[in-house]
């Protein structure tokens, strides 16, 4: 298995049970904000990383240094209404949040320039472990 390598944040499909829940997903994910933020994403729709969890893919990734982020649209992704995609860290994959689709750009946008710290959308987080956007 090899990642690619190109512009935007890799959002990779692991779970392959539900293609027009995914189809859902890319749409959610894809769509800007209010403000009209959007995620700069590379998807990875590769039937070779079905069921790969962070661990995995950050051992394909641990020469990189171009990837400070990953997404994986896991089977809980696929089967909870939000669709929270697993946010990882690749060099502490351990420690990553989920993130509803559709704030999934606050996610990108910030930890890809660098604006904000992985731990500070892990303590924005509900109590479920799903961040959901930053409260006023």
């Amino acid at each position: 298995m090899i990642l690619p390598i190109g512009e935007g944040t890799l959002l990779i499909r692991t779970d392959f049970s539900d293609q027009p829940g995914w189809l859902r997903l890319v749409q959610v994910v894809n769509r800007p904000s209010a403000d009209g933020f959007l995620a700069k994403l590379q998807v990875v729709d590769d039937p070779a990383f079905g069921d790969a969890d962070a661990q995995i893919l950050s051992r394909l990734l641990a020469e990189r240094d171009d990837v400070v982020l990953l997404f994986l649209a896991d089977a809980y992704t696929m089967t909870h209404h939000e669709m929270p995609l697993l946010c990882a860290d690749p060099r502490a994959p351990e420690e990553g949040f989920r993130a509803a689709a559709a704030q999934l750009w606050s996610v990108e946008n910030n930890l890809a320039l660098a604006n904000m710290d992985f731990g500070e959308f892990v303590g924005a987080a509900d109590a479920d472990g799903i961040f959901r956007g930053f409260q006023d």
